[in-house]
């Protein structure tokens, strides 16, 4: 059975819970004949990216699908681009607070993911799940992890594809931020699971779907 690769962060700023690490607990399982293999992972510069690496290294897993929080965004943010710059806006849970700095001083100026980022888009429209392509990953460890685990990728060689997807705030998060979108747990765990099933399914090839923005 081949494997997969689910990550998610534990929680920051300030914050007593992440949904992208809610969505990893309750997602252990197996999807059309892969074992979702799950990792927390910490909201730290220099461990995150080890942490996933040793997973890489222990699992061979053909796809990986990192989570994280976008607290503001109102849809399931599939992610289509991470860029080669940290430029922290708050420390990570480990005090780093790097500004203008390449993640990698060799590496491109960007790398795209490599899943199905239409497709997963296209058919969580189809499941009534608000999903959108977003083209900014942040400056964050979010963006650090993406980057850090593609450029590991190519690196070494593998033949895994791999990306990113950030969710909104959890209900409970936004009692206090008025005006904050939010998600509820149980369309997170929808729409991560029909990801899952999207990025097996259309693992050799994307599909044409019109999901560009003008802004």
């Amino acid at each position: 059975m081949q494997n997969i690769l689910l990550t998610g962060f534990d929680p920051f700023d300030e914050e007593d819970i992440n949904p992208a690490g809610e969505i990893i607990r309750s997602l252990s399982e197996e999807i059309k004949n892969y074992r979702v293999n799950t990792v927390e992972v910490p909201t730290e510069r220099y461990k995150s990216v080890k942490l996933i690496e040793d997973k890489i290294d222990e699992l061979n897993p053909e796809i990986i699908i990192s989570l994280g929080q976008a607290g503001g965004r109102t849809a399931i943010s599939v992610e289509r681009i991470a860029i080669n710059i940290d430029d922290y806006r708050i420390e990570d849970n480990n005090g780093n607070q790097p500004i203008d700095e390449k993640i990698n001083l060799d590496g491109p100026a960007a790398y795209f993911s490599t899943l199905p980022v239409k497709a997963i888009v296209k058919e969580l429209h189809n499941n009534g799940v608000p999903a959108e392509i977003s083209n900014t990953a942040g400056t964050f460890v979010c963006n650090h992890v993406m980057y850090g685990v593609l450029d590991y990728i190519k690196r070494k060689g593998l033949n895994i594809n791999s990306g990113f997807i950030h969710v909104p705030y959890l209900p409970a998060q936004v009692v206090n931020k008025a005006g904050k979108a939010s998600m509820s747990i149980e369309t997170m765990h929808k729409a991560i699971k029909i990801s899952i099933e999207s990025a097996i399914e259309y693992k050799n090839e994307d599909i044409n779907y019109m999901a560009g923005k003008t802004h």
